[in-house]
């Protein structure tokens, strides 16, 4: 019929349209304004080397958690000049003793075992993405969203021992004063959150996508 124009095939991805989705409206714009219409914020269709910022704040986040482990994450000072300094593990070992069973299970989760799971999974994501690994990409994007759902419980501990101080000041009887461990861990929660954000997800699907393209070529070539 006449009037009507056949538009282009569809190349696959708005990356390869020339379209980006604006970081901080989400309106989506052509790549070459280079800046956002609605919000003037700089327009990009992956986030620039956000493997190596991904790598870099994981490294010291887990040169944090050493500290945040080994160091005392509270002390007590009783009557009659007695302290006692507790690590995240004594912390926990002290409140199973109380038989404070879910308070001691919720910290030794929260403190302990999200953390390195979280690691163990950014570091997961940044070999898949970097091409070092081959994994499904949809189970991966599963793992990216639970890093950043669960990310934040892990301070849990930072918050106990916050309230303990604020509630638990008996005059000369027992003081609680947050020991080095709460600076350093916190940094471990705050470098991992910066981490998972700072991850590109859709490179996932890049590298997936490259990944099929080579297995069809191959299938071509022996064909």
């Amino acid at each position: 019929m006449k009037g009507l124009v056949a538009k282009p095939p569809w190349p696959g991805s708005a990356a390869a349209a020339g379209l980006a989705s604006c970081h901080v409206c989400d309106r989506v714009a052509p790549v070459a304004e280079r800046h956002c219409p609605r919000c003037g914020a700089h327009l990009h269709t992956r986030k620039k080397e956000s493997i190596q910022r991904t790598m870099a704040l994981l490294v010291a986040s887990m040169i944090a958690y050493v500290p945040a482990n080994m160091m005392p994450i509270m002390v007590v000072e009783q009557l009659g000049g007695g302290t006692e300094a507790n690590t995240i593990i004594g912390g926990v070992i002290t409140f199973w003793e109380m038989h404070a069973y879910p308070v001691a299970i919720t910290i030794f989760v929260a403190s302990v075992i999200i953390p390195i799971l979280k690691m163990i999974a950014l570091l997961w994501l940044c070999a898949a993405a970097g091409g070092w690994v081959r994994i499904d990409g949809r189970r991966l994007t599963r793992i990216y969203w639970l890093t950043e759902v669960v990310g934040r419980w892990s301070m849990v501990d930072v918050f106990v021992v916050a309230v303990m101080v604020t509630l638990i000041q008996l005059g000369n009887l027992m003081v609680i004063h947050p020991g080095p461990a709460a600076l350093a861990f916190a940094g471990v929660v705050v470098l991992t959150m910066l981490a998972a954000m700072s991850f590109e997800p859709r490179l996932l699907w890049d590298r997936a996508k490259a990944g099929r393209k080579q297995l069809r070529k191959a299938r071509e070539g022996e064909e």
